[in-house]
């Protein structure tokens, strides 16, 4: 099947994007491996006519607002995430009528629709970075993702920003008591957690008190950076399991230890092989976004990349 699909490829001109959550045996097939954003770019920047984005569906509506021209295929059209099913584009509509001066900030993990509606767009790596960017005396509502934005206001200290109550399924579910456990299972170990992780706050705190004796909130690519340089032989791991397998590849000789052993995403893992194949031969499940909104969800990207 690996075969096939990469002989098909080739004839079609296409590049394959797999997202760090993805099935192993997707990582085989794929041209670039990482996380949401830092796929679409590459893809906009090669010379493929099709992108098969192995992921969900808000990652292939990015991949095509950057490559309009592109035909960009979803292998399975299931596959979606209850995060960015946490904001509709009329509930943030809402929100914008009641703080009618905010600047809206939205976390890559949303639909097109929403980042149309959005001034920036900002990803796990650079959120803190984009609110700094805006004057301390303005308004902000940031979304969707409510842990994500607990850690953006404390490391900003901002107390003009509103935050929306959504999350990831999966990351939701880690727990202090996981931190604990795992801890004096592996004192050794080096923790890492995503921001979006229901802990991250606990997390914090344990630091400040010394409970921990050290811990590194990281986006997935932040992730696989600090594996593969940390003198650390030992890694606990706060996201999504899916992401071991990419760290074994880049760190062969270390340990890692997942957080929670169920944090498992059904929705990455939807795509196989079988259906990328089927995708790449029959053309199908092709992703679009209306150009209007397009052109709006493109300027709040390149509003987030604009900030250095």
């Amino acid at each position: 099947m690996e075969t096939k699909i990469r002989a098909l490829a080739k004839e079609r001109q296409t590049v394959i994007l797999a997202h760090n959550y993805q099935l192993p045996e997707i990582y085989d097939v794929a041209d670039f491996i990482g996380d949401s954003l830092e796929l679409s770019r590459k893809a906009a920047q090669t010379k493929a006519k099709t992108i098969v984005f192995c992921g969900v569906h808000f990652m292939a509506e990015t991949a095509k607002i950057l490559s309009p021209d592109k035909t960009v295929l979803l292998p399975d059209l299931t596959a979606g995430c209850s995060l960015a099913d946490s904001i509709t584009a009329e509930q943030l509509s809402a929100w914008k009528t009641e703080h009618p001066k905010a600047v809206v900030v939205m976390y890559v993990n949303t639909t097109a629709a929403v980042k149309a509606l959005s001034d920036y767009c900002c990803t796990s790596s650079n959120a803190v970075a984009v609110v700094n960017s805006i004057p301390a005396d303005q308004e902000i509502l940031f979304g969707p993702d409510m842990f994500l934005g607990a850690f953006v206001q404390r490391l900003t200290k901002r107390k003009n920003m509103h935050i929306w109550p959504g999350e990831c399924h999966v990351h939701a579910g880690f727990r202090q008591e996981h931190l604990e456990r795992l801890q004096a299972k592996h004192p050794q170990a080096e923790f890492i957690l995503h921001p979006e992780c229901g802990c991250v706050s606990q997390c914090l705190m344990m630091l400040d008190q010394k409970k921990l004796s050290s811990a590194k909130i990281l986006s997935t690519s932040g992730m696989i950076k600090e594996v593969a340089n940390s003198p650390a032989q030992e890694f606990i791991i706060g996201t999504e399991v899916g992401i071991i397998e990419r760290m074994k590849r880049e760190a062969p000789n270390k340990q890692y230890y997942p957080l929670k052993e169920t944090a498992i995403c059904e929705y990455m893992k939807r795509i196989t092989l079988p259906k990328v194949y089927d995708s790449l031969r029959l053309n199908q499940f092709k992703i679009e976004v209306p150009e209007e909104q397009r052109l709006a969800a493109k300027r709040a990207i390149e509003q987030m990349v604009a900030i250095r």
